[in-house]
């Protein structure tokens, strides 16, 4: 039987989700963003019980056809994000060859559920993932800008304001205020 979560985002999520299944006496047999597969039905009241532990750390199962759908379309624009893809395929080509559907019925029906259309939501995934990647240093602009698929640093930069309110490098400044504030209060306690 399939099982479809809601807000699965991470590596984490997942061995959360096994754990909590298997204390079910549920046995997992594929664990994957947004999706598991037990082994075996899943009874009302063991579903009801794996909902209230998931939803613990912000996790829902999801039960209608469209939410399923959109969850999907949200975890292959978060591995779209983090992939190491060719800049030539773009989102809808790539989305299209994972859900095997049409791109303008997955855009309409992201767009309609959610309010939000698929090209804004990977523009917040792509500064989530910039912000991660400007706050632990693990980048230039410049090789942020080609990492996330941005045409350049100009348009990164744009991009990267329009969304946060702030240029990179502003936000990476309040970074390192942030890390001098902790560091004098370090001193204080000494």
């Amino acid at each position: 039987m399939k099982i479809y979560i809601r807000n699965m985002a991470c590596e984490s999520c997942k061995v959360f989700v096994k754990e909590a299944i298997e204390e079910l006496g549920l046995h997992p047999l594929k664990v994957e963003l947004g999706e598991v597969q037990v082994k075996g039905e899943l009874s009302e009241e063991k579903k009801k019980k794996l909902n209230k532990k998931i939803k613990t750390v912000g996790l829902e199962l999801i039960e209608s056809k469209g939410g399923v759908l959109i969850e999907k379309i949200k975890n292959y624009c978060q591995e779209y994000i983090n992939s190491e893809i060719e800049k030539t395929v773009n989102i809808s080509d790539y989305l299209e060859k994972k859900l095997e559907l049409d791109y303008n019925y997955i855009s309409n029906t992201f767009s309609n559920v959610t309010s939000c259309t698929i090209i804004n939501y990977i523009n917040l995934l792509k500064t989530e993932r910039a912000k991660e990647m400007i706050l632990f240093e693990e980048s230039n602009f410049s090789e942020i800008a080609e990492k996330l698929h941005y045409s350049s640093l100009s348009a990164f930069s744009t991009q990267f304001k329009k969304i946060t309110g702030f240029t990179p490098t502003y936000f990476k400044k309040l970074k390192e205020k942030r890390r001098k504030a902790i560091q004098e209060l370090n001193k204080d306690l000494e």
